[in-house]
């Protein structure tokens, strides 16, 4: 005699065996087990089940070799289902009471007729719902037709979901979310730094760097070959755990800062200069400059000239107006001898103008040419015309004897022959520099292109009609025996003093703020810039004249950026992208393949900036800094 349980048990055993042999439910069961991997229920329309139970219910005894039922009554339904589309409350509230088998039981048949772990079963009067055991590598596909769940009450309707409404949200949880770039954030964690900037802002040494992250970069200066830089949050890292704190290091830091300046202050040491000289020496085209440009160029020759030609003035015409007392003479004393402290600032503004450039001064000294013209403007107008008015306001106030000016206009016939060879001097360097410069004598001289040579030019002219004035005043004075054309002599000399003084000013003055270079000169920069491949269009360009014959280049470049990639794209083999192209089994494959050949194009666009601006200078020397900037 077998008990209740067991012949409950031996029935359900029965019946999800018979259920496994028909055709169709073997098929429907096998299909979804293996293109389903997300099983989640299985649900048994339990009719022939229940109605067998409660036809033995009064027996004890299980007929052998016999069905309790009909053939056509093993027809019981299986379906898989997503979770929730049964709803829980509808199997609770059957009476699991009219099943003679308890949930371990129907768990444990379920499990040795599916060959699977159940994790959950719940059972009902015309149903059994298992759900088997889910591993967390499963992943959800699109499920089969679920059963229409029951009717909900009245008072909590809920808006029905059709199927692709479920989809959707199903890959809409799949689909990962691209962070996108924010461009008000700062960051540094992408950030590189070079070696030298690792070893002095961080204070690491040569070891410390060895085992970090290091990748190749273009160099920033022309013809070098690529340099190596470290990732900025290694480095940091690094110096954290050498110095044990921030704290620590910038401590350390502020101690070697006023190191480094005590040193800078009171050591000139000759590891320095030997530093400079190989600079120096590297850079040809600067050496040429200094030997064109500085005082043994031709407007060093002219100044230098004119230094030793007005002192030598200044010396015999102090004797003279010594030996005649003559007010004309004075102010020609006067005037040679601001000629020659003027001359002398200029050598000094032309030896530094061919400095190298520094930290301190990125773009050089070549003002310095305008500086020392301005302040030769400056003093000839404040020592050569003021003390010429005021010496001839005091001869005409206050008449003097006259004496015998025949050694005074002797001096100043001499004096005439010397300034009149410095200006010759000064004309054929001016003339020459104009020629070369493919503009007129004048428009080379009003434009003050060379400020030295025209202060020369200026005072040599200044020089000769200032001679020949007090030489003719003298003369008159001697010959009617008079004061006055003599101080009218000094006044006059003193007038043309102001005037070349005032021009002086004025063409350095508009140096000295900026001036653009010629308009015919920029636009055939422009022509030559627009003519490249790679530029569609230029904007904001500027021309700054910077003196020495040196230009500064500005301008906003549109990069034409199909070139660009097509230039790219010819030195890579595209066979072999398209087959890396293909192989890509997610996003995060594609954003690096992405990542890495835009970077290697923002390298190549850089490349080509440098190539344009060697072409540039290549073709026009005078442009000493070219600044193409992207659009």
């Amino acid at each position: 005699m077998m008990k209740r349980p067991d012949i409950a048990r031996k029935l359900f055993h029965q019946y999800t065996s018979k259920l496994l042999l028909e055709p169709i439910n073997r098929k429907i069961y096998k299909s979804n087990l293996k293109h389903n991997d997300n099983i989640t229920g299985i649900i048994l329309h339990c009719r022939f089940f229940t109605h067998s139970v409660r036809a033995l219910s009064s027996t004890d005894k299980l007929p052998e070799n016999k069905t309790t039922q009909s053939e056509n009554d093993l027809n019981p339904d299986v379906k898989i289902i997503q979770p929730g589309i049964v709803p829980k409350e509808s199997v609770e509230k059957t009476a699991i009471t009219e099943l003679p088998i308890d949930k371990s039981t129907a768990k444990a048949v379920i499990q040795e007729t599916h060959g699977e772990a159940i994790e959950r079963i719940a059972m009902g009067k015309d149903l059994i719902v298992a759900e088997p055991v889910r591993s967390k590598a499963e992943v959800k596909v699109e499920p089969a037709p679920p059963l229409p769940p029951p009717p909900p009450p009245e008072t909590e309707k809920k808006e029905k979901k059709t199927a692709k409404s479920i989809i959707q949200e199903a890959v809409e949880k799949v689909t990962k979310k691209r962070i996108r770039v924010d461009l008000t954030a700062a960051s540094v964690e992408r950030n590189f730094i070079t070696p030298v900037r690792a070893m002095s802002d961080f204070l690491l040494k040569p070891s410390d760097l060895e085992n970090l992250r290091a990748t190749k970069r273009r160099s920033p200066y022309e013809n070098e070959p690529p340099i190596t830089v470290f990732w900025r949050k290694d480095v940091e890292a690094k110096a954290i755990e050498v110095w044990g704190s921030k704290e620590t290091l910038s401590k350390e830091l502020l101690k070697r800062d006023l190191e480094r300046r005590f040193y800078q202050q009171n050591t000139f040491t000759t590891k320095r200069k030997l530093r400079d000289f190989r600079r120096e020496k590297d850079h040809q085209r600067e050496l040429k400059m200094v030997e064109t440009a500085g005082l043994f160029g031709p407007s060093g020759k002219v100044v230098l000239t004119a230094v030793a030609i007005n002192g030598s003035n200044f010396l015999f015409k102090m004797f003279a107006w010594i030996f005649t007392g003559s007010h004309s003479m004075f102010s020609e004393c006067i005037h040679s001898l601001a000629d020659t402290i003027n001359q002398l600032i200029l050598a000094y503004g032309i030896h530094k103008s061919v400095q190298r450039a520094d930290s301190d001064h990125p773009y050089g000294y070549t003002n310095m040419k305008y500086v020392s013209s301005l302040i030769s403007g400056v003093g000839i107008f404040c020592v050569g015309t003021g003390l010429s008015l005021y010496h001839g306001v005091t001869g005409l106030l206050n008449p003097s004897d006259i004496e015998n000016f025949y050694w005074g206009l002797l001096i100043l016939g001499g004096s005439l022959a010397s300034e009149g060879a410095t200006l010759l001097v000064a004309y054929n360097t001016i003339k020459k520099g104009a020629e070369k410069s493919n503009m007129s004598f004048t428009e080379y001289v009003l434009r003050g292109s060379d400020p030295s040579v025209n202060v020369v030019l200026l005072e040599d002219c200044a020089a000769v009609v200032g001679v020949a004035t007090a030489g003719t005043c003298m003369a008159l004075s001697s010959y009617y025996n008079s004061h006055i054309p003599d101080a009218i002599g000094s006044l006059i000399v003193g007038g043309i003093l102001g005037c070349v003084a005032s021009f002086i000013i004025y063409t350095n003055v508009a140096a000295l703020v900026g001036r653009s270079i010629p308009h015919e000169y920029l636009e055939k920069i422009n022509t030559e810039l627009e003519s490249d491949v790679m530029i569609r269009a230029i904007h904001d360009v500027k021309g700054i004249d910077m003196g020495n014959s040196l230009i500064r280049y500005k301008a906003e470049v549109d990069f034409d950026g199909r070139e660009l990639t097509r230039s790219y794209l010819d030195k890579q083999d595209l066979n072999l992208l398209l087959e890396e192209v293909r192989n890509f089994k997610n996003i995060d494959e594609f954003e690096a393949f992405m990542l890495k050949h835009s970077e290697n194009i923002v390298d190549m666009m850089g490349g080509e900036i440098d190539r344009i601006e060697m072409k540039l200078r290549k073709k026009f020397p005078d442009v000493r800094h070219c600044d193409l900037e992207i659009l």
